[in-house]
């Protein structure tokens, strides 16, 4: 891998973070309208980016690899979920319930999926988008019990079988499998739309850090243990078991990169809605998120090492 576009890639990523941090300390996007971006990339820009990674043919040497990236991609999650359990028992309470859901919800949707395509390509991005199934599986049910009770299995699978880039997932496999092809105004759309994710999602993370007046307050021992095992604690065991099994680089580097990235910005969300310590999670999101653009450049130029 040359790794002058790696390093061009985090020049972009903090270029993009800033503005979105001037914009949102001007007042161009105010706290109010992070809504408004989140929606986009939900429900325009990450389907959209999904659907185009699949405009590819359809063989058996792909169906292998969705079959591998998706078996280890579960292995990973099982890996979060331990950690989760086992790393913070001594935290107090409020707090402990942020870090579990932290830890099996990261923000590889908004963050992972446009490193990724920036990394690998657009075929990168479709068995990546396949990698996220397991992600969001567990966000929906272990995630979110961290929280609240558990829920039915009938409302996890129904949350997560209609989430808009699962969705995406349907049609783009559909596109793949069979011999038909979108018009090419729509086709042409659909991927300028889908372009848009990295700009907008780092953006985005931008607008986060723009709202805190003093960033030497999100600094804490317990912040800097959580983001060394969301951001390098994971990633590594997944990296063995990877490499121990034999798995190729482009399936490896996917499924790392993926569960190294940052908490999820839900955390937040959730821990506001059920009690949980909202500033708290607040600061894990914000400082797990900064200190992401050294960790995703740190494994993006050890992985082409190994193999």
């Amino acid at each position: 891998m040359d790794i002058s576009r790696i390093l061009n890639l985090q020049c972009i990523l903090f270029i993009l973070i800033a503005i979105g941090t001037i914009a949102s300390k001007r007042g161009i996007i105010k706290p109010e309208n992070k809504g408004v971006l989140t929606d986009l990339l939900i429900y325009i820009f990450l389907p959209a980016n999904i659907i185009s990674s699949f405009n590819m043919k359809f063989n058996l040497e792909i169906f292998i690899k969705f079959l591998l990236v998706l078996h280890f991609a579960c292995l990973a999650q099982v890996i979060c979920l331990f950690y989760s359990k086992t790393l913070y028992n001594n935290v107090e309470e409020r707090k402990k319930k942020v870090l579990q859901y932290a830890t099996v919800c990261s923000n590889a949707a908004f963050l992972g999926l446009p490193i990724i395509e920036s990394i690998y390509g657009v075929e990168g991005v479709m068995y990546a988008s396949v990698a996220m199934i397991p992600q969001r599986i567990v966000i929906w049910s272990a995630g979110i019990s961290c929280f609240t009770k558990a829920e039915s299995p009938m409302k996890v699978f129904k949350r997560v079988a209609l989430h808009p880039c699962i969705i995406a997932v349907y049609i783009g496999l559909i596109y793949m499998v069979l011999p038909i092809k979108f018009p090419t105004p729509i086709e042409y759309t659909i991927k300028t739309i889908g372009n848009c994710t990295l700009s907008v999602s780092m953006i985005l993370i931008g607008t986060m850090l723009g709202e805190i007046d003093n960033l030497s307050s999100i600094f804490s021992w317990l912040l800097v243990k959580y983001t060394m095992i969301r951001l390098f604690l994971i990633p590594l065991s997944a990296l063995v078991v990877c490499y121990i099994f034999g798995l190729d680089y482009m399936s490896t580097g996917i499924v790392v990169l993926l569960s190294g990235m940052p908490a999820g910005s839900t955390t937040a969300i959730l821990a506001a809605k059920f009690d949980g310590d909202y500033i708290f999670a607040s600061k894990v999101v914000v400082f797990s998120t900064v200190m992401s653009v050294i960790s995703i450049s740190i494994w993006s130029l050890f992985l082409p090492y190994l193999f």
